[in-house]
């Protein structure tokens, strides 16, 4: 297994690690918390466009930052951050400031994390084993996934939110540690035709956050429904469908690596599309929801390597790779935050929340049309790609 070789793409997994197990537990009950909490699920829906908006609106301050402090000590700021934005989850009782500041402290939290995060990964990684060390990063994370919904459920009923979310924040500050033994990356001043780079390739990240809109944060509000707003259950259920997904990466991964990826494309979109069927089709079935949740374990462990190989691989040869991910966590944005919005409408007008996951199929349909595009001409754009690479190895 040579994707073991490289130590620093070893120990970013292990932080992803240790980020998912954070992100299973009380990452997983943010929106349902809220719901707990007396927010209807329109209003929930559109604050969290309202966070993913405002993420869009303060990105261009991340970048004068990891141009002083370079990409690693950006990303375990964000780490840090993030880590910081959880216990103000606990003081939400309704709309008022509480859920203000939240909005604007998981806004901060998640603006310095992802891009630093994605730029950090693109270009620590290894092209040629770049769906292996994907898969396994997957497979870890579901793994840890099992424990943590069921422990983050538990505390919930016993002990509260306050406990459960600053267990939490503990768990997101310790996915630092593995980052301080990691080599600094830094950024380049000036990157000419870097923006205009990513920007060509921001079809993707929109579409893919049209179905992230849908087939994450709706479906989770309405799982949590269906299970009749059980913290117990709706944990249980997000064990399941990490157990059901723990090991399925590896194998995608190293069917992408060994140039296979154009199939990867059928079966993950395909399997998404059915999943995502199904999940709209549960309505008032809370086995069928559990089954639909965990088959989208399944599906995310094929899907994910599968759109964030060529998604990291661009990175990695653009002009600049942290602005690249600036303008894809932008496009991100656009997307899933456009998505909550026309969601929120559908829901207020009456319209069952799991019925409104049928909109993931817009965005998931615009990420096949462009997956299909690259792995047709992925050898033609490795060459030419190729030439924006420093012999000195990576700069960003």
């Amino acid at each position: 297994m040579a994707f073991f070789h490289n130590r620093d793409v070893n120990l970013v997994n292990l932080h992803s690690a240790i980020t998912a197990a954070a992100m299973g537990s009380g990452g997983a009950f943010w929106s349902v918390y809220l719901l707990k909490a007396g927010i209807s699920v329109p209003a929930i829906l559109l604050v969290l466009a309202a966070t993913f908006l405002l993420r869009l609106a303060i990105r261009g301050a991340l970048l004068p930052l990891a141009i002083r402090i370079g990409v690693r000590r950006t990303l375990i700021l964000g780490t840090l951050v993030m880590a910081f934005s959880f216990p103000f989850v606990a003081e939400v009782h309704g709309i008022g400031p509480a859920l203000y500041v939240l909005v604007f402290v998981t806004a901060l939290a998640d603006t310095v994390y992802w891009p630093s995060y994605h730029a950090y990964y693109a270009a620590i990684g290894d092209e040629d084993h770049r769906g292996q060390q994907l898969g396994l990063r997957e497979a870890v994370s579901a793994v840890l996934g099992i424990v943590a919904p069921l422990a983050a459920g538990w505390v919930l009923v016993t002990h509260g939110a306050r406990a459960t979310f600053l267990a939490t924040a503990a768990i997101q500050a310790a996915a630092a540690l593995p980052l301080l033994w990691t080599p600094d990356i830094p950024v380049k001043k000036s990157a000419p035709g870097a923006f205009r780079y990513a920007f060509k390739r921001a079809a993707i990240f929109i579409g893919d956050g049209i179905n992230s809109a849908g087939y994450f944060i709706v479906w989770q509000i309405a799982l949590f429904l269906t299970l009749g707003q059980s913290y117990l259950a709706y944990g249980g259920a997000l064990a399941i469908a990490s157990l059901v997904g723990a090991v399925s990466g590896l194998f995608l991964g190293r069917w992408i690596d060994s140039g296979r990826g154009a199939r990867a494309v059928w079966l993950a979109i395909g399997l998404g599309m059915f999943v995502i069927v199904l999940r709209a089709s549960s309505l008032h079935s809370p086995a069928l929801a559990v089954a639909a949740n965990a088959l989208g374990s399944l599906v995310g462990c094929i899907y994910i390597p599968t759109v964030a190989t060529p998604i990291y691989n661009r990175a990695k040869r653009s002009p600049c790779v942290m602005r690249f991910n600036l303008v894809a966590e932008g496009g991100w944005d656009v997307g899933i935050s456009s998505g909550l919005c026309i969601a929120a409408t559908l829901v207020w007008l009456g319209v069952p929340p799991t019925r409104v996951v049928f909109l993931s199929l817009l965005g998931i349909s615009i990420v096949f049309v462009v997956l299909r595009r690259y792995y047709a001409t992925h050898a033609d754009e490795r060459v030419d790609a190729g030439l924006s690479e420093s012999q000195d190895g990576v700069k960003i």
